[in-house]
């Protein structure tokens, strides 16, 4: 990032740039040092490292100036964001990069069927409740309470601080009490309703599945990632934009324009948001707890219960074999959008994170079925007289498992965009996957499969191979050519895949799919799994 609206931004509105920047595709953002990063380090007891970072601000740490002078000449491409001019708006439902403009939101509303009346207003977010985030959307809560008002009923407003210092400093400074003062419940230092956890079960949107309308200033809106209600619509926006839904209680309210009732029954407007960039009396430290690692020893045992639900001893994975993969099936056909989310779900999922095989029983149960009309976690048994006939992706892949059947996943554009879920993975490992055969990936998920010895690859022809495989997919059989000799010097690899009807192969087609297999990371994929190796090194 670079121009004269750079030195307007705060050292956390920048991190939030960054941070969100990641979610519509920008896995790396840099922006120069600035006056309020040095700020910033300063007021979080880092000045020694303000101070080495302005000597070089000029040499290293800021854009060259025959760059700023003639930036064409050094990008492939460039885009002018014009803050002026940036309005106000909700990313969402079901995705963070579907923006609509705030002075739009009304008439899409209208034309999309979605619920106006917001049931649950969140603010939270490691990076999206700075101190700056907070003390913004506590001069609008102070001017509610000084009309009379609070957030709107039936709307639930949840407040998660984005750490112990800025949960310390929001209380000492009144912020907590002004949120409070409306009606918020101030939540845990923690993830919070972004990944399902907070108490929402019993809600009765989310025990009869209906559609609802939340908005947050978390990171991530993908279908039931915040309840587990796929009908939950999760619209994401700044925290002050947040507060004034809660105010409001509508998605449609436009604070530029429209009015709130005050306790007296006159109208008012929402004056523009205020804040401090960081807090005039520092930050407050918090709770300053540590407690000391136990004394361990190579070798020591560390003793889990065998009845135990939530933790289970991790075995390592087996070896690749050195052979072509053959007689592999397919588990299902991915159609659409699938995220980690939907791979490895949380929410109440997260207490087996130390259970593999209890945490496997969520493997891609949010994942729609190309080959069933888009039916969600349903797939057809591919191995006959194997139970069940048909059930759901991990109690079929479990059978699967159980009778040494191995088995792919094809799945459809950027499959595993979202969290960096390692356990996205590992279940499907875990569970007897050998490949994941995609259309295209999301770089970080890519990485992780090839970390526990799963194969990943892109059909060379996406827009025509991956439709062989939405068709019966449970009648295809499928062995490697290419496997066997994998380096990265040879970055394809032949699918033969063979439809077998009444125990006769009908029909053969041989798909080409490309790897992007490391020598690094194939050194993984033939010790089964990136652990394995590193255990091996040691040894």
């Amino acid at each position: 990032y670079f121009g004269e609206g750079v030195e307007s931004l705060s050292c956390t509105g920048m991190a939030t740039i960054c941070n969100m920047g990641a979610e519509i595709g920008a896995t790396t953002s840099v922006f120069p040092y600035t006056a309020s990063m040095g700020r910033y380090l300063s007021a979080t007891q880092r000045a020694d490292i303000a101070q080495a970072a302005d000597a070089q601000q000029a040499g290293y740490l800021s854009a060259d100036a025959q760059v700023k002078a003639d930036p064409a000449k050094y990008y492939d491409q460039i885009i002018e964001v014009d803050l002026d001019k940036l309005e106000p708006g909700y990313n969402g439902p079901f995705t963070p990069d579907l923006y609509t403009a705030r002075s739009k939101m009304s008439d899409q509303v209208a034309k999309e069927g979605w619920t106006d009346k917001v049931s649950a207003a969140l603010i939270g977010s490691c990076t999206n409740s700075s101190y700056q985030d907070l003390s913004r959307a506590a001069s609008l809560a102070r001017q509610a309470s000084k009309h009379g008002i609070k957030v709107a009923e039936g709307t639930e407003f949840l407040v998660s601080p984005g750490s112990e210092q800025i949960c310390a400093t929001m209380e000492r400074d009144g912020i907590q009490s002004a949120f409070e003062a409306i009606g918020a419940k101030v939540l845990a230092n923690a993830c919070g309703p972004c990944i399902g956890q907070w108490n929402r079960d019993e809600n009765p949107v989310v025990k009869n599945r209906e559609m609802n309308s939340i908005v947050s200033s978390f990171n991530r809106n993908f279908r039931a990632r915040n309840d587990g209600n796929p009908n939950t619509l999760n619209f994401l926006t700044s925290p002050e934009m947040v507060l004034s839904a809660a105010l409001s209680g509508r998605l449609s309210f436009n604070p530029l324009t429209d009015s709130l009732t005050a306790a007296d029954g006159s109208k008012f407007k929402l004056e523009p948001p205020a804040g401090n960039e960081l807090p005039t009396e520092g930050y407050a430290a918090g709770r300053a707890e540590y407690r000391p690692l136990l004394e361990h020893k190579p070798g020591m045992a560390i003793p889990i219960a065998p009845t135990s639900q939530r933790l289970q001893s991790l075995e390592a994975f087996k070896p690749w074999d050195g052979q072509e993969f053959k007689d592999t099936r397919v588990l299902v056909t991915v159609q659409g959008k699938c995220t980690t989310d939907h791979i490895s779900a949380a929410g109440k999922w997260l207490k087996y994170k130390g259970h593999l095989e209890n945490l496997a029983r969520n493997t891609l149960i949010g994942a729609a079925n190309a080959a069933l009309d888009g039916k969600v976690n349903w797939v057809r048994n591919a191995v006959d007289g194997l139970e069940p006939a048909e059930g759901t992706i991990p109690d079929v892949a479990t059978a699967y498992k159980n009778s040494g059947v191995p088995w792919l996943v094809i799945a459809d554009y950027n499959y595993g965009e979202g969290s960096a879920r390692e356990h996205a993975a590992m279940q499907p490992r875990f569970l007897g996957c050998n490949m994941v055969v995609a259309r295209s990936f999301a770089r970080i998920h890519e990485t992780n499969l090839k970390k526990q010895g799963v194969l990943p690859l892109v059909f060379a022809r996406p827009d025509e191979d991956y439709f062989l495989f939405t068709k019966n997919p449970h009648e295809l059989v499928v062995r490697t050519e290419g496997v066997k000799d994998i380096s990265d010097s040879t970055p394809t690899v032949s699918l033969i895949v063979d439809r077998v009807q009444g125990g006769k192969v009908v029909e053969s087609r041989t798909i080409v799919c490309n790897h992007t297999m490391s020598a690094d990371q194939i050194g993984w994929f033939k010790a089964g799994s990136a652990l394995n190796l590193i255990a091996s090194q040691q040894k």
